[in-house]
């Protein structure tokens, strides 16, 4: 269901170890806390705030959940804007939509989110 972890794995030029950490967790079926990086999520996640991901059914998730999802070779955290079917309309906290995704490519839900962000 995933793509192995490799120390070579394509990070697309951003600090993006959390995602490394994240699948090492969710093709094993764990839950995992990790912080991501960057500003599209503002407002309900910020960058380096520590965040629960859960793996989920595709088939379970809804409009206004958080997914972690394959995204163009790469891998985003994004809102779920619109439901249809097999697919997705994904988007971020400030307003871009990016897209429609295959819910095939959804592979968790975050479920928690700390307080705030690390002041590290």
């Amino acid at each position: 269901m995933f793509p192995p972890c490799s120390d070579d794995f394509p990070y697309n030029g951003r600090d993006m170890g959390w995602v490394k950490d994240a699948l090492r967790s969710l093709e094993v079926g764990s839950d995992v806390e990790v912080r991501p990086r960057g500003h599209s999520m503002r407002g309900l996640i910020e960058d380096n705030q520590l965040i629960v991901l859960t793996p989920v059914e595709p088939s379970a998730v809804e409009v206004g959940d958080v997914v972690f999802i394959r995204w163009k070779g790469s891998y985003i955290l994004h809102i779920v804007r619109e439901a249809r079917g097999s697919e997705l309309l994904i988007g971020n906290n400030l307003g871009r939509t990016n897209g429609w995704a295959a819910r095939s490519d959804v592979l968790a839900r975050v479920v928690g989110v700390r307080a705030s962000a690390d002041p590290t």
